[in-house]
């Protein structure tokens, strides 16, 4: 995968949003959201080091929102530099490959082993993928944010830009905390959303509740 598809997949995220907008009343908030997507798409067409974490005025990377397999838990990482209560996610590290960068960080920063995406695209549209120009096999990202991170020693203000996906993990299974977290917990989706004050994480707490309630009122199979 090179700029070309990663833009082809932002291109494909954006048009589906905005159809279930208008044909299922789906959480997209075009007002908040075509700009950071324009934001994405300026971004890497003037970046060939996109996906470099030197990439000195930001770089692209790879996050899970991991959920349980009814929708109804989260986990939430407590971020050591950031202090905050985050999805887990990270660098990456030079691969365009960003759903497998958030797999890689969803399993690095949990411990967990049974991961899976949860392919809500191909739940929602009757097993087909949408979007004749998203490649077969390839999730579709559940939600996008271009945020700054302040200057550390050694490291300047930059900006991440942040590709998330939906991944499935069974919350019985025990969690390991990683050198990048202060702790790691499992919440239901309203009490996350009453602990995670970012906005980005708001938006991706109602599109969970509204794809849960699509799904249940379809009685679609999750997995």
């Amino acid at each position: 995968m090179h700029r070309r598809s990663i833009l082809q997949i932002i291109d494909s995220y954006q048009r589906e949003w905005r159809r279930l907008a208008v044909e299922a009343d789906a959480p997209y908030f075009e007002a908040e959201e075509a700009p950071v997507l324009d934001r994405f798409r300026s971004f890497i067409a003037a970046t060939p080091d996109c996906c470099e974490r030197d990439s000195p005025l930001g770089h692209l990377t790879g996050s899970a929102l991991v959920i349980t397999p009814d929708l109804n838990q989260v986990l939430l990482t407590l971020h050591r530099k950031l202090g905050k209560w985050l999805q887990l996610g990270g660098h990456a590290d030079g691969s365009p490959l960003l759903h497998e960068v958030a797999m890689r960080e969803a399993n690095e920063e949990s411990g967990l082993e049974s991961l899976y995406f949860l392919p809500y695209e191909r739940v929602l549209w009757g097993g087909q993928t949408p979007g004749t120009d998203l490649e077969p096999g390839l999730p579709m990202p559940f939600d996008f944010d271009a945020h700054a991170i302040p200057a550390r020693p050694g490291e300047p203000a930059h900006v991440h830009y942040d590709v998330r996906f939906l991944i499935v993990a069974n919350h019985l299974d025990p969690l390991v905390i990683s050198e990048e977290s202060r702790d790691l917990r499992w919440f239901g989706v309203e009490a996350a959303r009453q602990t995670s004050k970012e906005r980005s994480m708001e938006r991706q707490f109602l599109k969970l509740a509204w794809l849960k309630q699509r799904l249940t009122e379809g009685d679609k199979a999750l997995g």
